[in-house]
């Protein structure tokens, strides 16, 4: 009887200090572990500049059971990810990172609960020791706000650390868009059974600092609102449209004020906080306008999501249709 696959899907992006570590601590949690399933292992190298594809390649030296997909240049996380998944040929896929704050020792838990009839197996961190107060108070502001705007709805403190069954694996192969929020994409294919949700810490990382800013976070959040809801476009025009109710109350106040109370006030202050008010909000919908334009002009082009350089995968995993891939991926590469 053939063993079923379990694909685990590892993005790294400048990531060597971790890669020896975490593939320990992967052998540990499945393949020494568990002997019901076949396990492979989809390395993204999402553009390293270090020596993580050299530690990659020594892995696969030693272990048919890892491949690598290797992007010709950094296309960020979630691109990463899309990429390892279009790669995996698992019956049930696991998405996780390399810095080892997605814990392999939770692993075993996901698969007994995909073993019991879980199609997609959630995590949520109920603690973080990477961050600190400040940081987890703007994450969960951020959360609030993106449910409050979007109509999919995106726990908080759920990353990316997760298991996915096949079948909704297929689904989201099947969205194209080339900005996209990986964990919202899940979100809004997800069935209402089926599901479970395990719970974890967070580590601090084993090695390297954290390839997250203030900017990347706070573009990523700026991204999925667009990506997921119109609201903000509404908002925009909810503004637009208190402006002119506050507008045509003030009109209201000097004309009383002029002709029947007869007192002249100077307006100069009056008439320039009204300016600063009606420009700033002018340009707070032009520049809601211009993300949605933006995200549009991206789209409309249709370029490629990633290009992987090469593809390094044992000829002993190659299946027809992945072959055939293969040869694509490197001839558009060239």
């Amino acid at each position: 009887m053939t063993k079923k696959i379990i694909s685990i899907v590892i993005s790294a992006y400048n990531e060597e200090g971790n890669i020896n570590e975490l593939y320990k601590q992967l052998l540990q949690n499945t393949k020494e572990k568990d002997c019901r399933y076949k396990y492979e292992f989809v390395f993204v190298n999402d553009g390293s500049t270090d020596k993580t594809l050299g530690k990659i390649k020594a892995l696969q030296h030693h272990d048919s059971d890892v491949r690598i997909v290797n992007l010709k240049r950094n296309f960020g996380h979630e691109i990463a990810m899309t990429a390892g998944m279009d790669h995996a040929l698992g019956d049930a896929v696991i998405f996780m990172d390399a810095d080892l704050q997605h814990p392999p020792v939770y692993i075993p838990q996901m698969v007994e609960l995909w073993t019991a009839g879980a199609e997609i197996v959630l995590s949520r961190r109920i603690d973080n020791l990477a961050t600190g107060k400040i940081y987890n108070f703007c994450s969960a502001v951020f959360y609030k706000i993106l449910n409050w705007l979007s109509d999919t709805k995106i726990p908080a403190k759920s990353p990316d650390f997760r298991l996915i069954d096949r079948r909704y694996v297929d689904f989201l192969k099947g969205f194209n868009e080339h900005d996209r929020l990986f964990r919202g994409l899940l979100n809004w294919i997800m069935p209402t059974d089926k599901v479970k949700v395990i719970e974890f810490i967070a580590p601090e990382r084993f090695s390297g600092k954290s390839k997250y800013n203030f900017f990347k976070s706070f573009s990523l959040a700026t991204d999925s609102i667009i990506q997921f809801s119109v609201r903000p476009l509404r908002l925009a025009t909810y503004i637009g449209l208190f402006g002119v109710l506050i507008s045509l109350v003030m009109s209201v106040y000097v004309i009383i004020e002029y002709y029947i109370i007869q007192h002249r006030t100077p307006g100069y202050a009056t008439i320039m906080v009204t300016l600063s008010f009606l420009g700033s909000v002018i340009l707070i919908a032009l520049g809601i306008i211009g993300e949605y334009i933006g995200k549009i002009h991206m789209e409309v082009k249709k370029r490629p999501l990633y290009m992987a350089d090469y593809l390094i995968v044992p000829p002993s995993k190659l299946r027809k249709s992945d072959g055939d891939g293969v040869f694509k991926r490197k001839k558009e590469a060239e």
